[in-house]
């Protein structure tokens, strides 16, 4: 399982949701989502700045997709960014092998 990251933003659907009940526990809804397509959440947390929270999960992106879709169609999330963790280092050996044959344009 590859693990992800999704941070995105609540609409004002969403800030009327809070605003009637402060104290729901959107982590455990997430969990929820992970869980129903057979990915499982490790963390929850609120953010301040461009997005409102992230969610690591361990799972396919396939089902990182299903969770962003069924999240944002229900019009309380919006902007969500699947991010993937990647292995740079090997990305880095792979890109060495191929800059050493490859020509730019008109070159």
């Amino acid at each position: 399982m590859a693990k992800f990251f999704l941070m995105g933003n609540f609409t004002e659907k969403a800030f009327a949701g809070f605003l009637k009940d402060p104290g729901s526990d959107r982590s455990e809804v997430a969990r929820k989502c992970s869980e129903s397509v057979g990915a499982e959440m490790k963390s929850y947390t609120y953010l301040r700045g461009p997005y409102d929270f992230i969610v690591e999960t361990h799972g396919t992106f396939e089902q990182m997709a299903a969770i962003k879709m069924a999240t944002e169609g229900s019009g309380a999330l919006k902007n969500i960014a699947i991010c993937e963790e990647t292995p740079l280092n090997e990305i880095a050996n792979h890109a060495t092998k191929v800059s050493s044959g490859y020509k730019v344009p008109g070159q």
